[in-house]
């Protein structure tokens, strides 16, 4: 059961809240029925400059129609450390050859022949196929070229790219897989 100063409590603040409602009512405090539109402050100030001026009114409505115009700025979207490409990347060449798909490191010289008209290599890609060099021949995917075939290995010039974009060549080693 209720206590009755809780009951009294809560009759009281009943009758405040009805209260609080006449004196509104009698008061005339409503809520505006109608709607009024101010618009943006700039159109308003413009359409109160043409009441007073007349044609200094048409100017600031001008270039308040204008708009943005966000030639010679920055794209906000953009980041502003941005790799640029070079022409060369963009143009890259297409491997012509298998040879030409597979990193040096893919590859393991298995037999050298040095004679009189040549001297020849033979690699082996990690599916198992030979395959045979000589000098001259484009290999690797780092536009590589066979410069030297030596008796226990063969060195390749493979074209590289430092941090800053300048172009070095590097010559790579490959030696004979010891014998099984």
């Amino acid at each position: 059961m209720r206590s009755p100063a809780r009951k009294r409590k809560k009759s009281s603040l009943a009758l405040a809240l009805f209260l609080v409602c006449l004196l509104f009512e009698f008061s005339g405090v409503q809520a505006s029925q109608e709607v009024v539109y101010k618009g943006p402050r700039g159109m308003r100030d413009a359409a109160r400059a043409e009441d007073l001026a007349g044609t200094k009114a048409i100017e600031k409505k001008s270039i308040i129609d204008q708009g943005y115009d966000p030639t010679d700025k920055t794209d906000p979207f953009k980041p502003f450390i941005a790799e640029q490409e070079s022409v060369e990347d963009k143009t890259k060449r297409k491997p012509k050859t298998y040879l030409e798909t597979l990193d040096i490191s893919q590859l393991d010289l298995i037999a050298i022949v040095i004679g009189p008209q040549g001297n020849w290599a033979m690699v082996r890609d990690a599916k198992g196929l030979g395959y045979v060099i000589r000098e001259g021949t484009p290999i690797g995917v780092h536009e590589g070229e066979v410069t030297q075939i030596k008796e226990t290995e063969v060195v390749i010039r493979e074209k590289r790219r430092d941090f800053r974009g300048k172009v070095r060549y590097e010559d790579v080693a490959k030696g004979l897989l010891p014998q099984e």
